[in-house]
């Protein structure tokens, strides 16, 4: 493998590429890894299914079903992804019991959460992203939370993201560093409304009172659009439109997910357009297929053009990674490992590129070099520097699929 990565490595050079430099760089972006793919987006606090416009498809067994099986499967995955990882948690994963009481979740306090500080230290995290959850809840009423005309349902929804920018700023000062908050609500009507605009007053109400009192020293507030969920086709309050222009009145962070918009936009256009107004942008990292289905993430062309505009524009600190898929159909374990480690790989593709001389050659109108140069470099061997990179970082090569196998055989199997 040694001496592969040394061809590699000499035919990068002829591009003007470093390779060492390459690897350097990767191992120190950080990926916001999702807990909900362990078990189906279930979480810990009473939901016994999925509601909200989303939905899990597939019944592979083993899902984890407690704290301690989820943080178990947390464990082994993350050990077979190489680079600086984080924690992504909902709020629907607090702990709750005897010993620290069980509340709603208006009542979440950091308490419900230290189990998953410690267990994020000992495994070496870079921190931990935090998300309220507006749903799989009773008091989702019609469908609506932050968005209800009914003031107390609205208002329990309030007090509930209130709860969590607390939570986040306490997660963001046990790492010492900052704690993405993303807000994503489904609330939207199945059939077309009669009135549009009343929901958004009520939605930027929320948002406002959410947001009047928050640590900024560690709370990065993010708000995440869609175009429509399962239940909710017609429309949904929390559009792109209104949620970009809700985040530059704010100045907050507008998170986008690939798998949020009309199948023929692409977020990595949409990632140099924000980062001219914003100071960071959020990323949700998913693969839909046809629509928002959360799919595994695979080394495909729109995932390697967002791994482009991150490098190229040198945004690894301004845009933050996060990655969020769920499929119930296949071995979870490879799901998490399969999505993570293609959004590494792609990521060194991108630092791989010799992005300096395209852009010269774009600047300079000689489309026909850069257009041969862009295709010159598509099969140079990214897998050689890739296996040099887990060598370095003492993660599993391409056989780790096997402990996979092993890890279910042992682990997975015997749950019931």
């Amino acid at each position: 493998m040694k001496e592969y990565f040394e061809i590699a490595k000499k035919l990068y050079a002829a591009y003007g590429v470093d390779a060492e430099q390459a690897i350097e760089r990767l191992a120190e972006i950080p990926v916001s890894i999702h807990c909900w793919q362990g078990d189906d987006v279930i979480g810990f606090d009473g939901s016994d299914s999925l509601s909200g416009g989303i939905q899990t498809t597939g019944n592979y067994p083993g899902r984890a079903r407690t704290p301690e099986e989820l943080m178990a499967d947390i464990r082994f995955a993350f050990g077979l992804i190489p680079g600086k990882k984080r924690l992504n948690l909902h709020a629907s994963y607090a702990i709750l019991g005897a010993d620290r009481g069980k509340v709603d979740r208006d009542g979440y306090t950091y308490r419900h959460f230290e189990p998953w500080v410690k267990f994020a230290k000992e495994i070496g995290l870079d921190g931990i992203d935090f998300n309220p959850t507006f749903f799989g809840h009773p008091k989702m009423k019609d469908g609506l939370s932050l968005s209800s005309p009914d003031e107390p349902t609205r208002r329990f929804w309030v007090e509930h993201g209130k709860r969590c920018m607390e939570i986040a700023a306490e997660l963001g000062k046990a790492f010492n560093k900052p704690c993405l908050v993303n807000i994503w609500i489904p609330d939207g009507y199945k059939d077309v409304p009669a009135d549009r605009l009343g929901p958004r007053l009520r939605l930027k109400k929320s948002l406002d009172e959410i947001l009047e009192h928050y640590d900024r020293e560690w709370v990065i507030p993010a708000v995440e659009s869609k175009v429509f969920g399962i239940g909710l086709e017609s429309y949904t309050v929390g559009s792109n439109e209104f949620y970009q222009n809700y985040a530059a009145k704010k100045n907050i962070c507008c998170l986008l997910d690939n798998g949020h918009y009309h199948p023929l936009e692409y977020v990595s256009d949409k990632i140099p357009a924000l980062l001219a107004f914003y100071d960071k942008v959020a990323l949700h990292v998913t693969r839909g297929v046809r629509w928002d289905s959360d799919h595994v993430v695979l080394l495909e062309d729109e995932l390697k053009e967002i791994a482009k505009e991150i490098v190229r524009n040198d945004a690894t600190e301004k845009v933050l990674i996060g990655l969020d898929y769920f499929d119930a159909s296949i071995n979870r374990i490879a799901a998490w490992v399969t999505g993570a480690r293609n959004m590494q790989k792609a990521l060194l593709y991108a630092l791989l590129l010799p992005n300096a001389r395209m852009k010269e050659l774009q600047d300079n109108a000689d489309f026909t070099a850069l257009m041969n140069l862009g295709e010159e470099v598509k099969t140079l061997p990214l897998g050689g520097v890739w296996d040099e990179y887990l060598a370095r970082t003492h993660t599993a090569g391409s056989d780790w699929y096997n402990e996979v196998r092993k890890y279910e055989e042992n682990v997975l199997s015997k749950r019931n």
